[in-house]
């Protein structure tokens, strides 16, 4: 495996993060979803104006996976007000863990993971949540493997299209 690297995402690289978010979530899910819903998603959802609020944002936190300098991936953490649902001050949110195709299956998706952990557990939050596609089998299968659990359903909206998310939870 090569040295992965995670390092907090400061306002100086909001280009960078917009960059590999959209290049992440369109990896993972244009195959599986209209061109449309997903280009009004990527615009949306990633947009300069929306990834500077939530980046200014003291109850988000983003960080990068580096490998060899070079940004592979992502992970967004939420807390109190900044959580998409539950909004528990005892819970973390993680809301995106997203590594470019070539660096899935090679532990940068599990070092992102242990540094939610690692954060969890400095705010000693009581549980991780998180929101995961139903149809995104692979992801569904690494967040179980990390000890979560289904608990609820929700619905995400990409582009028109309403899709079903399984929350699942992992107590600390």
């Amino acid at each position: 495996m090569e040295n992965i690297e995670i390092k907090k995402v400061t306002s100086h690289e909001i280009d960078t993060l917009q960059k590999i978010g959209r290049q992440t979530f369109s990896e993972t899910f244009s195959d599986t979803n209209s061109p449309e819903d997903m280009a009004q998603y990527l615009e949306e959802g990633f947009s300069i104006e929306k990834l500077s609020t939530e980046l200014s944002q003291p109850t988000s936190m983003f960080y990068f996976a580096l490998s060899e300098g070079q940004v592979i991936g992502y992970l967004k953490l939420n807390t109190g007000r900044s959580q998409t649902e539950l909004q528990d001050e005892k819970a973390l949110e993680i809301e995106r863990i997203y590594l470019l195709s070539a660096f899935h299956g090679k532990k940068a998706g599990q070092l992102l993971f242990n540094k939610a952990l690692q954060i969890a557990e400095e705010l000693h939050s009581s549980y991780l949540w998180l929101g995961v596609w139903e149809n995104n089998q692979r992801a569904i299968r690494f967040y179980e493997k990390n000890g979560f659990v289904p608990f609820d359903k929700h619905l995400f909206k990409l582009g028109k299209d309403e899709q079903t998310d399984i929350m699942m939870k992992k107590i600390l």
